[in-house]
């Protein structure tokens, strides 16, 4: 039985979404800093981090968009469950700040419903019925 040659995985550099991602990252940024509220920082926060991280992936790779969006929604769930468990008291970096902003310390349900509604809008976008 033959088997088929998989293609090397190809960097494949798309402005378009270098851009995206760019103003998702600066647009959290300000958030981070400048937002203290109980809606935008908390929920539309998340919803956006899931669109720069997909925005991000796609600047470099052409991976089709439902396996993207399936694999940054899965990846955000990942860094969820992490918090869940403490992970970052776990492994001793509870007094670094980086590895609290990068992987956070509080589960919650509502990240995973924002991160959900995210990839909704991803997928609505990419379909352009946004």
């Amino acid at each position: 039985m033959k088997h088929k040659r998989q293609k090397p995985m190809k960097i494949q550099f798309n402005s378009s979404y270098f851009v995206l991602a760019a103003i998702f990252f600066i647009i959290e940024v300000l958030i981070a800093l400048f937002v203290h509220d109980q809606i935008i920082r908390p929920y539309i926060g998340d919803v956006l981090v899931v669109m720069l991280i997909y925005c991000f992936v796609k600047a470099f790779f052409n991976f089709p968009v439902l396996n993207t969006t399936i694999g940054v929604l899965l990846f955000a769930y990942l860094i969820e469950t992490l918090q869940y468990f403490q992970f970052v008291k776990r492994i001793g970096m509870e007094h670094s700040r980086l590895a609290n902003v990068v992987i956070g310390n509080y589960f919650a349900w509502e990240d995973i419903i924002a991160y959900s509604i995210g990839a909704v809008i991803i997928l609505l976008a990419e379909r352009g019925k946004l």
